[in-house]
């Protein structure tokens, strides 16, 4: 027997839930290897549609024959269409606070994830329902053998007809939607949060396991579940705890490693949180202390990696784990620390090879002298002091004093587009556009990090306050200051007891990069002020931020790097 919510477990209903319901077209099926070629999204709520989203999307990269030919979509037809750089903002924004609908969600959502994740994107975890899944709990086998797209629309007569076109499937699939939720409402499901629970993924062994969350606060924080034997399994964090916590036992949370979690759950901690920073902040620290072994992300702050010239007579750029002062970074895997290493020799001529060599060297110049990419120290054809300008120019840009390494990149850009070098011009302007956001966010986070204290404020929305003590980087403490409450005298007490942080070394002074991350896109929001702090937060004289225009202008005028008729 289904144990019935409570009222206050109704949650929203329906008719009044906004559902975005989207479908992809791409160049196949590995959301790690290939691309979306064509976004469609149809946005309703109360049966009604509300707003359309569809675009060809440039897969920069071939189509296969195969898949021409079932989709239609063609090289000619995304040639000059938008990039997913471009496109994936746009929809983010277009389904945000929406529950998202996809026919075999899985697929959907794993090339949008990857996206995300490639163009770093935070995945905002929306609520998803899978249609298939929907109809097969809904409809039995005899009524519907087959639940693709093209079955379940000739079965309901929905006047769309799939045709393999992003749009024109996913309105097609909001038919579908409609029918199979008259079926529900029929069986008295009238809200996402019974519709969710209606999927079988949850057994009644979890349904039961709602009295977890009954006595949850209403308020933003962490939560924790814990196991059997009071280990960790999983940390998240939430603006309200109990309806977060309760979503675990009603399947809003379609993951199966974390239905497997929630069977395994003998209890939920929290720690409550004065506003959403704190919240991030605490779930870091959280994770990185316990290691769940539900989490995936986070479990190892200290795990990037940073570009540093060696200390050697010839130095040469390495990649390593621990950071110095001077470094760049941090990269979050060691592939685009060596990317980023690549680009900046072809900018700084610091040498490439990895051997010692000594102050009179006398072995044979290698293959880099011939082609004039090295003036081989290892040969004793450099001397030291010849050698000494190219260190001095990676300090000098890594540090903003200097970008003219960057303007050495923009010129060989031109000169491969002159040269009508379609693909090496595209190639090498990704390249330097990653490079200059590498350098700019690592020349923000460290100029965060030198700020003995700072203190902020957000509005709450109700006319209050959040504020955010931060020191060397790290939230050393956290609070709020409701309407009609004085905020200075808060801010006093915040500072007073907030968290002595003493600096370390390397450029971010010790602190955790995904935290001061984390606490730098906080202060970038708009409407953040800056209450208090006594070091002035400058940016040097030549950050790489000067250079975002030149990176949006070349991804802007992408087409002139393609040649003729592709």
């Amino acid at each position: 027997m289904t144990t019935q919510l409570t009222f206050d477990e109704l949650g929203t209903p329906l008719r009044d839930t906004t559902f975005v319901v989207f479908d992809l077209e791409t160049t196949g099926g590995r959301p790690d290897e290939d691309a979306i070629t064509e976004i469609g999204a149809v946005k309703v709520r109360g049966g009604r549609v509300i707003g359309e989203f569809g675009t060809l999307v440039d897969p920069e990269r071939g189509i296969p024959p195969q898949v021409v030919a079932l989709t239609g979509i063609t090289q000619v037809m995304v040639t000059g269409a938008p990039p997913m750089r471009t496109v994936l903002p746009a929809f983010l924004e277009f389904a945000a606070g929406a529950v998202l609908v996809a026919h075999n969600s899985g697929f959907d959502v794993g090339f949008m994830k990857a996206a995300c994740a490639r163009l770093g994107y935070a995945w905002p975890k929306p609520t998803v329902v899978c249609t298939v899944r929907l109809a097969r709990r809904v409809l039995t086998r005899d009524e519907a053998p087959s639940v693709r797209l093209s079955a379940l629309a000739e079965l309901f007569h929905v006047p769309v007809a799939p045709n393999h076109r992003a749009l024109v499937d996913a309105q097609a699939t909001v038919e579908v939607l409609h029918r199979l939720l008259e079926r529900v409402g029929n069986l008295g499901v009238h809200s996402l949060e019974e519709l969710l629970a209606y999927l079988p993924e949850v057994t009644p062994e979890q349904r039961r396991k709602r009295t977890l969350a009954a006595d949850l606060p209403s308020t933003p924080g962490v939560y924790l579940f814990r196991g059997p034997s009071e280990e960790v399994l999983y940390v998240g964090t939430a603006s309200d705890l109990r309806r977060r916590v309760r979503q675990y036992f009603t399947a809003s949370e379609g993951r199966k490693r974390l239905r497997e979690m929630v069977a395994l759950a003998t209890r939920v901690d929290v720690v409550e949180c004065s506003h959403p920073l704190e919240a991030q902040v605490r779930e870091l620290r959280l994770i990185t202390a316990h290691k769940p072994a539900y989490n995936r992300r986070s479990k190892n702050q200290a795990g990037a990696w940073w570009l540093v010239l060696t200390d050697e007579l010839f130095p040469r750029l390495s990649v390593v784990r621990t950071p110095r002062d001077g470094a760049l970074g941090p990269f979050r895997t060691r592939r685009v620390a060596e990317a980023a290493q690549e680009t900046l020799q072809d900018a700084v001529p610091l040498r490439a090879c990895s051997q010692r060599i000594p102050r009179k060297a006398t072995a044979s110049p290698c293959a880099l002298y011939e082609l004039g990419r090295c003036k081989a120290p290892c040969a004793g054809r450099q001397s030291p002091d010849d050698y000494a300008p190219a260190a001095a120019a990676f300090r000098a840009l890594v540090a903003g004093e200097d970008t003219t390494s960057l303007t050495t990149l923009a010129a060989h850009l031109d000169d491969l587009s002159a040269a009508h070098r379609f693909e090496d011009a595209a190639t090498h302007r990704d390249r330097v556009s990653s490079l200059v956001r590498a350098l700019d966010r690592a020349q923000r986070l460290a100029g965060l990090a030198a700020l003995p204290e700072l203190v902020a404020a957000r509005p709450d929305g109700t006319g209050g306050w959040h504020f955010a003590v931060v020191r060397h980087g790290r939230l050393a403490s956290a609070g709020t200051a409701p309407r009609g409450v004085r905020p200075m005298p808060v801010v006093d007490a915040l500072v007073a007891a907030a968290e002595t942080v003493v600096p370390g070394p390397g450029p971010l002074r010790g602190a955790p990069p995904e935290e001061t991350g984390v606490v730098l896109r906080w202060l970038d929001q708009p409407g953040t002020r800056l209450v208090r702090c006594d070091t002035p937060w400058t940016s040097p004289a030549g950050a790489a931020g000067a250079w975002r225009h030149w990176v949006a202008r070349a991804e802007a005028g992408r087409d002139q790097y393609r040649p003729a008729g592709h």
